[in-house]
This record gives C-alpha cells, structure tokens and sequence, in this order.
C-alpha cells in the first residue's frame, strides 16, 4: 500500500510540475506549483521525513508561494506570460541538460561526495529525526548542499538577467 501512495505521489508531483511549466498564465502555473509542493511534502512524510515534509508545506507552499502570487498581483502581467524566451536560449538549455547528466554520471561512478555509509536504525533512535538529519547534512551532505546554493543563486540571477527589460 505504501508503494502505490508513492507512486500516486511521484506520479501527481510529476504532473503537477509538468502542467506548471507549460501553462501561460502565471496565476494558474502558481496554483500547479502548489500541487507539486504538497505532493513532494507527501513524499516526504512517506520517508518517515516529518520535519522536511513541514518545512516544505510551511516554507514553500506557506512562504514562497505567497510571495510569487503578490508578485503576480503587482506586476499585473498579460496573460501571455512574463517573459518571451529567444529560441538561441534553446542551446543553452541543450547544454544545461548535458551538464547536469555528466554530473550525475560522474556522481555514480566515482565517491565525488565522500559518503560514509547511510543512517542506521539506531542513530535514529538517539538523536531523533530533526538532530540526525542536521548532522547528516552538514557533514556528509555539505558538498551537495553548497552546491545547490550555489545553483540556486545563479537560477536568481539569470531569473533576474532574463526579466530585465531591454
């Protein structure tokens, strides 16, 4: 039964996502991203993850969906979306995706991130699910986790770059 929610799950997330890319107008592609978030928490709360299911549903669906839907609000834009994307931005995205495979690949088959081996029952049991998961993420997590803040500053400023009026 617990695989069959999953993949409810996965499957929903996946959709939800894909339906809010391609919708046009943002006020709806908002609504979908919703969906997604609370999906992913669902996911979450499957992998015994309680406190990142929260932090998700408070944090993103609470925090930054909100904020998203006040910048549609004022921006007021027309419901040919926000940006008109140049089709030489095609290579780009081409070449993102080859980036982001050669990482994954070079991930898989080399110790790039240097894990020690993965949480047991018992580390559960005494430090608790909010204390294991913080001590995992800044010691043997602390690579990927730079990582991804690194990526997501440059999301934001290419976000930034691509809204800029000409």
């Amino acid at each position: 039964m617990e695989q069959v929610a999953f993949y409810i799950l996965a499957f929903l997330a996946i959709v939800s996502s894909l339906f809010m890319i391609t919708r046009i107008n943002p006020v709806h592609s908002a609504l979908w991203m919703l969906l997604t978030f609370f999906s992913v928490a669902g996911i979450f709360v499957q992998l015994d993850a309680e406190f990142i299911a929260a932090i998700q549903v408070l944090v993103y669906a609470g925090a930054i969906l909100v904020l998203y839907l006040f910048v549609v609000m004022l921006l007021n834009p027309k419901s040919h979306g926000f940006i008109k994307i140049p089709f030489r931005y095609a290579i780009g995205t081409l070449v993102s995706i080859v980036l982001v495979v050669q990482i994954f690949i070079a991930m898989k088959t080399t110790n790039i991130l240097g894990l020690k081996g993965s949480v047991t029952e018992q580390m559960m049991k005494e430090l608790g699910n909010v204390k294991l998961f913080g001590k995992e993420l800044f010691t043997n997590f602390l690579v990927p986790f730079e990582i991804a803040s690194i990526l997501l500053l440059v999301a934001m400023i290419g976000a930034i770059v691509l809204a800029k009026k000409e």
